[in-house]
Order: structure tokens, then sequence, then C-alpha cells
């Protein structure tokens, strides 16, 4: 399944682009796309105003940061290589907050079934983009996984 937003449910829904609330180490989150445009900027204060932003305005609001250079993005003031470990652990980190706050998104989730998830728009260079379609698809994926185990762990239960 292809996720994307000019898609039909769920991949549409799936996208970075539509609203999904959530909040993110404190930071009251609008959309992912918002997010994740916003660790292009070094300035507290416009990432929060960018975290505020959806689909294709959030996108806007970060092309013109020329991250790629330094391969550096930020959050809250903090530095953090695009090829790091810790880049890594705060792309799961936002990835599962969204789904843990936002039913919406949970449902169109599970709503994918067993299909294998892909994002044919994405790129696939760490260097190009902050986020590929790898890192983009396999969270999916897995956090698809853990809620499917989940809701058959809760139905055995109920059986009991």
């Amino acid at each position: 399944m292809d996720i994307g937003s000019g898609k039909g449910y769920p991949a549409s829904k799936l996208s970075n682009f539509p609203p999904a609330p959530f909040v993110f180490r404190g930071v009251k989150v609008t959309s992912m796309e918002g997010l994740l445009q916003s660790w292009k900027s070094s300035d507290s204060a416009i990432q929060i105003h960018m975290c505020t932003l959806i689909g294709l305005q959030a996108k806007a609001a970060g092309r013109n940061k020329n991250w790629q250079k330094r391969q550096v993005l930020y959050w809250q003031g903090k530095e953090i290589g695009r090829h790091s470990a810790e880049y890594q652990a705060m792309l799961d980190e936002a990835y599962e907050a969204m789904f843990a706050q936002n039913e919406s998104k949970r449902n169109a989730l599970l709503a994918t079934g067993n299909a294998v998830l892909t994002h044919s728009i994405g790129r696939k260079k760490a260097s190009e983009t902050v986020l590929t379609r790898s890192e983009f698809c396999s969270r999916l994926m897995r956090i698809r996984a853990r809620l499917q185990a989940q809701l058959a762990q809760q139905a055995q239960l109920a059986r009991r």
C-alpha cells in the first residue's frame, strides 16, 4: 500500500501531511510534517511555530532551510546529527507519541491489515531528506505489528 496524501483511506491518513494532533517533548504538534520540518530550524521559537503547520504549508516552511550542507538537525536548541543513533531515536519517539496520542492515526494504521507499506514519492537518501522511505515505512510497520499484537492479546484475555 503506497502511503501518500493523495491516496485513498487509509493510505492518505497515514501521510505526514494531514492534521494529527499530539504532544512531542512538551510541544503541541498539529501534524507530523510540521514536526519533521521544524527540525530543520535552529531557532526554538520558529520550531514551535512550524509544529502548528500542516501539509504543504509545513513542507514549504522547511524548504529553504539549509540543513543538508552540515547534515545537522535541531530540537529545542540542540544539534542532532542526521546520521546519528540519537536522531533515529528521536524519530522513533515522535512516531510513537503520535500513534499513542492519536486514535484516528492508530485506526488508519490498523486498517492497513498486513499490507506492505511503501512511500513511492519519498526520497531514499538520508542526506537529502529528514525522513527516508525506509525510515518512514519501517516505523509504520513496526508500530502496526505492536498494535496488532496488543489487540490480539486483549482479545485473548477477553475470551478467558
